[in-house]
């Protein structure tokens, strides 16, 4: 009796943790909205509804801005940069340049703004926050690097203050991380556009010596076309293609 029931006791285990079988499981389930995510639910429609969305697609080739970065990141004591922070430096530059771009539909007007204060996405558990990254015109790649690090740890310890979540100019929402080719992104009223950001992909690509392969990143901007129009989007795109092609720009 006693030499058996070692052997019985693991297949009893077994059986309580074996995953119940597809025709035991319920049909479905009700899962409760969190706070943010019920305040998502309500925010969303009243962002993608009223506002005439149109969105223009830019492939920039990023192995010059991945060398660079590899680079800047061996110096030791520097801060470390992300291609994010490269996109963002970019961004700022870009909307000085294009200020139609960094503008907001106010109902009578549009309001045309002189400093990039830039909303970088970060998602969380149970949703996704836009915290401000301010006076991005004004500041250094190594600068942009450290506060938007500090910003989005904060932002994941929900530890943010009021202002830093409104007042955004422009957004950038960055998926690369999760191996995505290309999306659009909803604009965040009253803002004018927002830029979608996929992976750097390795892909096969004809150059002056034949067929190589080459880093390559799309770049979807949405645009509020009360704001703008085609023209005035593919302008900007075009030139944040030439600042992340040629992002030794980017430390000017």
């Amino acid at each position: 009796m006693s030499a058996a029931a070692p052997a019985a006791a693991p297949a009893l285990r077994a059986v309580r943790l074996a995953p119940r079988p597809v025709g035991e499981r319920p049909e479905y389930e009700d899962v409760a909205l969190t706070a943010m995510r019920a305040t998502i639910a309500k925010r969303m429609p009243l962002a993608k509804a009223p506002v005439p969305h149109f969105y223009i697609t830019s492939e920039v080739a990023m192995d010059r801005a991945w060398e660079l970065r590899q680079e800047l990141n061996a110096l030791e004591g520097q801060p470390k940069i992300s291609i994010n922070d490269l996109i963002v430096r970019a961004c700022a530059i870009a909307l000085l340049e294009h200020p139609n771009v960094n503008a907001s539909f106010q109902g009578e007007h549009v309001r045309v703004y002189h400093r990039a204060h830039i909303g970088i996405a970060v998602a969380l558990d149970d949703g996704l926050i836009t915290p401000v990254l301010r006076h991005c015109e004004s500041k250094s790649l190594a600068q942009i690097a450290v506060d938007s690090r500090d910003l989005a740890e904060r932002a994941r310890a929900r530890k943010l203050k009021a202002n830093e979540l409104s007042g955004a100019t422009f957004s950038i929402s960055n998926l690369g991380m999760y191996d995505v080719a290309e999306f659009s992104a909803i604009i965040n009223p009253p803002e004018g556009a927002i830029l979608a950001v996929s992976s750097v992909r390795e892909v096969p690509v004809v150059g002056g010596q034949g067929l190589g392969v080459g880093r390559r990143m799309n770049l979807t901007l949405s645009c509020d076309h009360r704001v703008m129009d085609g023209a005035m989007g593919a302008r900007f795109l075009q030139d944040l293609k030439r600042l992340l092609e040629e992002p030794l720009r980017l430390l000017l």
